[in-house]
């Protein structure tokens, strides 16, 4: 082959494209360019190793020089398909382009500064916005007043007019013909450096990249992508000056690569995959998983587990119709402050495959979900936290910090795992598949056991709260020899500057185990059917008393997802009778723990929908005796005599209070006129 110097840059291209062969000997690009013209294809990829392989001062020629190469490239491209076909090479010269992917060195977005202006690289990133898809005009046709028709090729986004007319000489007084102008299908996106990636305390660094062609439409907000493409500089005109020293970098996108479909975004080798199926192999298996989430934690062992079952998921059902069935678990804990609720929440973001932590003091519903938005009056979706965490975990804590209206945009996630906008006239539906870990504070700071739990959280709203498939108070209660191994376990950390004692599975084998585990999709014996049948229809009988709710089908379907959950931690293809057992032992400690009615001490459902059933009856008591003392004839009644007869019944003074408040709060009755209440009417 002669030297590049010694030859036209298109004539090299184009003896690559005829020469270069496979490991079988067949022509690669000769075989791309003839399927091109069977499915009329415009855009002709070429895999970067080729041409190092081919030439690795060509290679380097495209880094350093993209737009003369590239050029160059078409050219070769036009005719190595005119030689197969003549006709249709012609058709599509103008829209023909070349497609450099696979280019081995990534740039970090971070590190992409003015040394790379006007060069190729290739970056990944995570998509946080798209844009509308817009027409960009190419080649602008213009008219002069003699009816002469004048082409003038368009390279940037201000119009450009033609020098002079090439048939009259006219020099001005042009007319732009938009119906004979060409254009080409525009997008912006935004890519953002991944959050593992990211350095701590510092903003992430983002680009807007421009895609052009049959690229466009490809990622969508939340997917991880890599992009192959050309650094430019570009004035900012934001400034409020047309000529200004100051730029902004931009991308032109050549290749876009969409990695985000599945989370594999961790590398197992062959050894790391037998050394996981050893230790699940093992008869400790699931204890010594357990353990080692967020070993520097002491105790906690159910809200680690629910951790690591979280953190694996279940199996998302798809049927026929297209509706799918919600395999990840959503988990939230209540507790006092100290009880490392961060912590391990923090730990779950940083373990998982994909994961991203907030915090709900800073979050807004845009933020969490997705928003639509003008820029440049260019409308562009933007992803938020459980968008970007799709097909991962999202960790919110100070959830009960957040505006009311901020977390109503959760309630369809936390389900349907979507999330839908609906605004202006622009409908939107972006994938969510996102399992949800959450902390909160009870309302007065500590949890107080003598009140239920939608009594120490009241901030949050009751359908949110159905969506949790499991909940965990953490209570700090003083307790001489707990508090004693407590002490010696945090000395011991800040003593050794390690772990107290080292967890059995270490953090980056343990990510890999979980990425790994995470593919498996195991189904449900009869055995363990039975199990979870048998327990469901038991706890339905049980809340047969009266007033009280009894669990919904949404309990079953919890115990489902946390039984897979475990048998694929376990690396089974079967969801074994232990898989159940475990399933139901993890939902017995939350039914003692949050289900329990602090005053009745009785297993209630209705506690997690905000309906214990001791607080039905009182309240049927309550409106009974309104009724009573309003008469037939519906008169308003005085608050202060309502109260003194719900004490005279077997309410204390407290208690009458927290009832009237409570009628208030639900609807029931209404202030008519100072100190008297009258009831709704219906």
């Amino acid at each position: 082959m002669a030297t590049l110097a010694s030859r036209k840059l298109s004539e090299v291209f184009e003896d690559f494209l005829k020469s270069v062969t496979d490991k079988s000997g067949k022509y690669v690009y000769r075989a791309k360019v003839s399927e091109m013209i069977s499915e009329e294809g415009k855009s002709l990829s070429v895999d970067f190793g080729d041409i190092l392989r081919y030439s690795g001062d060509l290679a380097n020629r495209i880094l350093v020089e993209p737009d003369a190469s590239l050029e160059a490239f078409r050219t070769a491209a036009y005719e190595t398909m005119r030689s197969e076909s003549a006709m249709y090479a012609d058709r599509v010269k103008r829209e023909l382009t070349v497609r450099i992917r696979a280019i081995p060195d990534q740039v970090p977005l971070r590190r992409v500064d003015t040394s790379y202006l006007d060069r190729m690289l290739s970056v990944a990133g995570m998509v946080v916005r798209t844009s509308e898809l817009r027409p960009l005009m190419t080649q602008a046709a213009w008219v002069c007043q003699s009816g002469h028709l004048t082409y003038e090729e368009q390279d940037d986004l201000m119009l450009k007019r033609p020098p002079r007319c090439e048939l009259c000489g006219e020099l001005r007084n042009f007319e732009l013909d938009r119906k004979k102008s060409r254009y080409v299908d525009f997008q912006v996106v935004r890519i953002q450096e991944l959050p593992e990636e990211l350095p701590p305390g510092q903003l992430p660094q983002f680009f807007d990249v421009n895609l052009e062609g049959d690229i466009v439409n490809q990622a969508r907000p939340g997917d991880r992508v890599v992009m192959t493409g050309i650094v430019r500089a570009v004035p900012d005109y934001s400034v409020g000056q047309v000529r200004t020293r100051l730029f902004r970098s931009q991308i032109d996108c050549n290749h876009v690569e969409v990695k985000g479909k599945e989370p594999e975004m961790v590398q197992v080798t062959k050894e790391d995959e037998d050394l996981i199926k050893s230790i699940a192999s093992s008869s400790d298996a699931y204890a010594r998983l357990t353990g080692s989430i967020a070993p520097a934690i002491m105790g906690h062992a159910s809200e680690k587990e629910a951790i690591l079952l979280l953190l694996v998921g279940g199996t998302t059902t798809a049927l026929p119709d297209g509706t799918k069935l919600r395999g990840d678990l959503n988990v939230l804990f209540v507790g006092d402050p100290g009880t490392a609720k961060s912590e391990m929440l923090k730990f779950a973001a940083q373990v998982a495959p994909r994961g991203i932590f907030a915090s709900g003091r800073g979050t807004t519903a845009a933020g969490l979900s997705a928003a639509v938005i003008r820029e440049k009056n260019v409308l562009m979706l933007e992803a938020g936290v459980v968008v970007l965490a799709d097909q991962g975990i999202a960790c919110i804590d100070e959830f009960d910090k957040m505006n009311a209206t901020d977390r109503t945009a959760l309630h369809e996630q936390m389900e349907q795992q979507t999330i839908t906008i609906a605004k202006g006239g622009i409908y939107a539906s972006l994938n969510a598949r996102t399992a949800i870990l959450a902390a909160c504070n009870p309302v007065l700071g500590r949890y107080n056991s003598f009140q239920n739990l939608t009594e120490n959280i009241e901030t949050l709203p009751i359908p949110l709260l159905t969506r949790f498939d499991l909940i965990f108070v953490i209570k700090d209660q003083p307790a001489p020899a707990e508090d004693e191994k407590l002490a010696s376990h945090i000395l011991s950390v800040h003593e050794r500057r390690a772990y107290a004692t080292p967890p059995p599975v270490e953090f980056s084998l343990l990510k890999k185990y979980i990425s790994y585990a995470k593919k498996l999709s195991p189904s449900l014996t009869k055995e363990a059917t039975d199990r979870l049948k048998e327990y469901y229809l038991d706890l339905r009988r049980s809340g047969g008393d009266e007033g009280q709710i009894p669990p919904t089908p949404r309990t079953l379907e919890s115990l489902i997802r946390a039984a897979t959950a475990r048998a694929k931690v376990l690396l089974r293809e079967e969801v074994t009778e232990d898989d159940a057992l475990a399933a139901i032992a993890l939902m017995n400690r939350m039914v003692e723990d949050v289900l329990t009615d602090a005053s009745t001490k009785k297993t209630d459902f209705g506690i997690q929908m905000g309906k214990p059933a001791g607080e039905t009856r009182n309240l049927r008591t309550a409106m009974e005796l309104f009724k009573t003392m309003e008469g037939p004839d519906k008169k308003p009644v005085e608050r202060k005599a309502f109260k003194e007869e719900l004490m005279k019944s077997k309410f204390s003074d407290e208690d009458a209070e927290k009832m009237i408040r409570t009628m208030f709060r639900e609807g029931i009755v209404y202030e008519s006129k100072p100190g008297f209440i009258r009831r709704v009417s219906g």
